[in-house]
């Protein structure tokens, strides 16, 4: 598979502080991140750096290890489940944590029915509406600068329609209709943060989806990026279908997020499950010969996504097992011990996808690098330089011993 968009080359003239070229020195390139968004869902994050919890310490390097993007819960009835009571502090100070190790955060998600706030039952629609660009313009103006990515609204294909239980969302849903509310959501993000990359997020592949996406964008909505979940629980999509998955989106030119993505090391749920939340278990196990073939479908689905220009992310949803419905959907088990579907990302991410390596500068100081796009640092000897490699234009880079 061709992944040569994914690189640049580049040349660039190397000299130190005083001008000289680096003639014949060797130049070690160093990459320290990608510019492509290696995701995971970071709710551990929560209980290890928002709440100090030991426990969850070891799951909290493996992640560290491996990822440069993470999404945290912000789900309405769990951030204020009373008016007025927010867990603002412990999302900040876990976002924080998580950004000052070269770590993106995407808050996730700002507008959805399931999760939602029940004390909003009591008001009318009007007063629901109005409450919900409250909270999305105290979130995003709140967190500006440290989660400046959002899935804005969740799953709208089914919001209106959705009939488990009342929630106050699917009420004005029906009301203002699927565009009208994702145009409402999305303008009060916008305009709290026109920097921000804004998704719109949905399990829903199929063409209503698509003409959603359509119709708001018709509607000129502000959509950053197609949010797709993958969540395979009943067994992996294949090839095939993540072919026809991408063809379907890559016809808007937007960037495309696999948001949700979960593969199965255990036995898989049985296909008539038409709702995932129905497969109710008390155990789900992981057992070696699924961890082998969650591995498999790993290193193919990444490699087929990682290939698409069009594709800028990919977020395994279940750092460990027995997270959403119990399942072993994790890349690490309940102990934290790595599976090999983690140990397959990690070479793919840190060794595969990955550019360290040692170039000799010409006699005038040039040196070709081609190298995967994203930060790096420089250095020669004792002299180094920090610089992003995100095209392939020349570049001149001053090599500057370090004084601290």
């Amino acid at each position: 598979m061709d992944i040569s968009h994914r690189k640049v080359s580049k040349r660039i003239r190397f000299t130190d502080e005083n001008g000289i070229p680096a003639a014949g020195k060797e130049i070690r390139i160093k990459q320290t991140n990608h510019s492509f968004l290696f995701g995971c869902g970071a709710f551990e994050f929560l209980q290890y750096a928002g709440k100090g919890d030991e426990d969850y310490k070891e799951a909290a390097k493996r992640f560290l290890d491996v990822f440069n993007y993470g999404t945290i819960p912000v789900y309405w009835g769990a951030y204020e489940p009373e008016e007025g009571h927010t867990d603002q502090d412990l999302i900040l100070k876990t976002a924080r944590y998580l950004t000052d190790r070269n770590v993106k955060v995407k808050g996730h998600p700002l507008c959805w029915h399931t999760v939602c706030a029940d004390w909003l039952l009591k008001y009318d629609n009007d007063t629901i509406l109005n409450k919900q660009l409250g909270r999305i313009k105290r979130e995003v103006t709140t967190f500006k600068g440290v989660i400046d990515i959002w899935d804005v609204i969740n799953e709208v294909v089914i919001m209106p329609v959705f009939d488990k239980y009342d929630n106050a969302i699917t009420r004005i849903c029906k009301e203002k209709g699927r565009v009208g509310l994702v145009r409402e959501v999305f303008a009060m993000a916008h305009e709290c943060n026109p920097d921000a990359m804004l998704l719109i997020n949905d399990f829903n592949t199929s063409k209503d989806y698509e003409m959603l996406i359509d119709d708001c964008l018709s509607a000129d909505i502000p959509i950053s990026a197609i949010g797709i979940q993958s969540h395979q629980h009943q067994g992996y999509w294949g090839r095939e279908k993540l072919e026809q998955v991408l063809k379907r989106y890559e016809r808007f030119g937007l960037p495309i997020h696999f948001t949700e993505n979960t593969l199965i090391s255990g036995e898989l749920m049985p296909g008539h499950i038409v709702d995932l939340n129905d497969w109710q278990v008390d155990k789900w196990p992981s057992t070696p010969e699924g961890e082998e073939r969650q591995a498999r479908e790993i290193e193919e689905m990444y490699s087929i996504l990682f290939s698409h220009p069009l594709v800028e992310a990919i977020t395994a949803w279940d750092l460990r097992d027995g997270g959403w419905l119990k399942a072993p959907s994790g890349l690490i088990r309940k102990d934290s011990s790595v599976k090999p579907a983690y140990e397959v990302l990690k070479d793919l991410i840190t060794r595969k996808w990955h550019t360290d390596e040692t170039v000799t500068a010409d006699e005038n100081g040039y040196v070709l690098v081609s190298a995967f796009k994203g930060e790096y640092e420089m250095s020669m000897g004792d002299k180094t330089a920090r610089m992003s490699l995100l095209d392939d234009e020349p570049a001149s880079v001053v090599l500057k011993t370090d004084k601290q």
